[in-house]
């Protein structure tokens, strides 16, 4: 299907940035449906001749492709309530659900796919500047998988097929570079609070360093973008580093520990870590 009608089911963060891009992109974006009725009007606010429905199944009668933007354990709920024909499209955007959410629209002749972007979903004004150049997750048999590579790069994304079973190891993966990085600097956030600083003070002291980083990588890769006390050998620093983080946190020094074991290896591969101030370091934290 060469422009086929597009609805969503859930009219939150990632239904407001994906209606926009892909009717950006000239995809027919047709109908929303989300239990917060304010929220699907201000979506239809930004989307031309959206039309805002009183129910799921209103949106998918509305539609060939359904978008499920809805939590991930609602999936197969919202699934279930709706009464699916062959001419459709079931697609949830979850990151960690397997297509077997999808089962009752496949058991009426649906085709089921999963559309999902790779990306923080917090603004919808910002997550659809940075959408293009991200990576989306796509699952489904032809020719859905197919048409929906289509819609991904049309918005300018990048399509990426998952293998069926590896959805949760994919999506547990990526909390290690948003989230989780996040509550790191929370963290950090909070050790500076300890000798006056703000949270506005602590990030824009930061923010430099988190692009510094980001940015050493993009150049010279994971082991090349290394750097701090690990990466150089520095014994002592590290003992003084866990001296600290042991008065303030013990759950802190304890995240340091593992943390700093992960740096190792990326060192060594660096090049600039002995192997015997590695086994330094190693007892240090291992104590």
């Amino acid at each position: 299907m060469s422009t086929p009608r597009i609805a969503f089911v859930g009219a939150g963060q990632v239904a407001a940035t994906l209606a926009q891009a892909f009717h950006r992109a000239g995809s027919k974006v047709t109908a929303v449906y989300g239990r917060n009725r304010s929220r699907a009007d201000a979506l239809a606010a930004l989307v031309p001749d959206l039309m805002v429905c009183d129910s799921a199944q209103d949106a998918a009668d509305a539609a060939d492709y359904v978008f499920l933007t809805v939590s991930d354990d609602a999936i197969a709920m919202v699934c279930e309530s709706i009464t699916w024909s062959p001419d459709k499209a079931a697609i949830h955007c979850s990151g960690a659900t397997e297509l077997s959410a999808l089962d009752h629209a496949a058991g009426q002749g649906a085709a089921i796919g999963g559309f999902h972007p790779l990306q923080m979903f917090a603004n919808p004004t910002v997550s659809l500047e940075k959408l293009p150049g991200c990576t989306v997750t796509i699952d489904g048999n032809p020719p859905l998988i197919d048409s929906l590579e289509v819609l991904c790069r049309a918005i300018g994304c990048r399509p990426m097929r998952l293998p069926p079973g590896k959805r949760a190891l994919y999506h547990a993966s990526a909390n290690y570079i948003g989230p989780f990085v996040i509550a790191l600097m929370r963290e950090t956030v909070e050790m500076w609070r300890t000798f006056g600083a703000s949270e506005e003070e602590t990030m824009a002291a930061l923010m430099p360093l988190l692009h510094g980083t980001l940015a050493a990588v993009d150049d010279r890769g994971l082991a090349g973008g290394m750097g701090g006390c690990v990466a150089r050998g520095d014994v002592g620093t590290v003992k003084r580093h866990l001296a600290a983080l042991d008065e303030f946190s013990p759950q802190a020094a304890s995240l340091y520990r593992t943390m700093t074991l992960r740096t190792i290896p990326l060192a060594i591969e660096r090049g600039t870590l002995a192997e015997e101030n590695a086994r330094q370091i190693r007892d240090a934290v291992s104590t």
